[in-house]
């Protein structure tokens, strides 16, 4: 028979739609062996060469390898990437990658919140493990979708962003210039407070990264180039210090030391990049345009630049004349009682006092 049960409740499926194809399969139920049988008798009989796909038992890790393999060493941080998602599947004992339990993952996952690893860390190791299906999946390499695809991220607290004022600015540098050994950090801070530019981006310049007064980023985390325009000054403070001092190296952590000594506390992780925010909040506030400083930060979305839209004077304006009005004017308040009184009279009318 094509369909049999075996001892132990399952049933065995045994067909031969046509001479030489031959397929064997096990169901935990009468009703999936029917199905495959009736498939593989209909499937043959449309493509002699069909035959049933088997069941992808590839584990997570060998997964993780074949899109690194295939995709993953094209990204710049596809390395650094490949570690955590190494790393996520030990964890996870490596289990077959199709059949990843996604409550498996949230029991990860919460652990790690509890160890204290933050909630965007968390986000991305799961959109990097999305990454792995979805490429794999349109690459060809496996034909199954994404278990983990219904997978919430957590949900982020937004922080305020942290900025200088030019009190703290001028505090800092001070710091830097009379308590720091190395030269390198007074003009990677400079160029960051004049462009917006990340730490990174900074530390990366070159000589040849700044002519006729625009400072050139290549290199940078969106793997765009743009150009910030600089004063003259600056230009020439720069070309100066490479001719002296060569290229910035090692700056970070003895940047670090200098804004400790000074009285400046700002939120863990925002010590360098509170320089970027410190250019954006000065230039909004001065009454630059949004769009114009999207362009200048190298923002991929408007979205990321609309944080600093808050301090525009315009809206810091508008808040004071639609909001309502707590403490009312001696003026208003006459005002106020004349619009009252006026109303409060009758007014005379042709048909006398019953006004019918």
């Amino acid at each position: 028979m094509a369909i049999e049960q075996l001892p132990d409740g399952r049933w065995k499926v045994d067909v031969e739609p046509i001479k030489g194809k031959r397929f064997r399969k096990t169901f935990k139920t009468k009703g999936e062996a029917q199905r495959f049988e009736a498939t593989c008798r209909s499937k043959v009989i449309e493509n002699r060469e069909w035959s049933p796909s088997t069941a992808d038992t590839r584990r997570l890790m060998g997964l993780i390898e074949s899109w690194y393999d295939l995709h993953g060493h094209s990204l710049r941080d596809g390395l650094r990437r490949r570690h955590k998602l190494d790393a996520l599947a030990k964890r996870l004992r490596d289990p077959i990658a199709s059949r990843i339990d996604p409550q498996a993952y949230a029991h990860d996952r919460r652990v790690r919140l509890e160890a204290g690893a933050s909630p965007k860390t968390l986000n991305n190791e799961l959109g990097y493990l999305r990454s792995v299906y979805n490429e794999l999946r349109g690459l060809g390499v496996i034909k199954y979708e994404n278990p983990l695809a219904l997978v919430k991220p957590l949900k982020i607290q937004e922080r305020e962003l942290s900025w200088l004022t030019n009190l703290q600015i001028a505090e800092l540098l001070d710091s830097i210039r009379t308590g720091c050994d190395n030269p390198h950090v007074e003009p990677v801070v400079l160029i960051c407070l004049a462009t917006g530019a990340r730490w990174s981006e900074a530390e990366k310049l070159k000589a040849t990264s700044v002519r006729n007064g625009v400072i050139t980023f290549s290199g940078t985390k969106s793997g765009k180039v743009r150009s910030v325009p600089i004063s003259a000054e600056l230009e020439k403070r720069l070309a100066k210090h490479w001719k002296q001092h060569g290229p910035f190296m090692h700056t970070i952590t003895s940047f670090r030391r200098a804004l400790a000594r000074t009285t400046i506390r700002l939120p863990k992780g925002q010590a360098a990049h509170a320089l970027r925010h410190t250019f954006a909040s000065h230039f909004i506030q001065n009454g630059g345009n949004i769009l114009t400083l999207q362009k200048i930060l190298g923002h991929s979305s408007l979205a990321m630049t609309m944080r600093y839209a808050h301090l525009a004077p315009d809206h810091l304006q508008d808040a004071i004349r639609f909001g309502p009005v707590l403490m009312p004017t001696k003026r208003s308040v006459d005002s106020s009682s004349t619009l009252a009184t006026s109303k409060s009279k009758k007014p005379r009318n042709s048909l006398g006092k019953s006004g019918v």
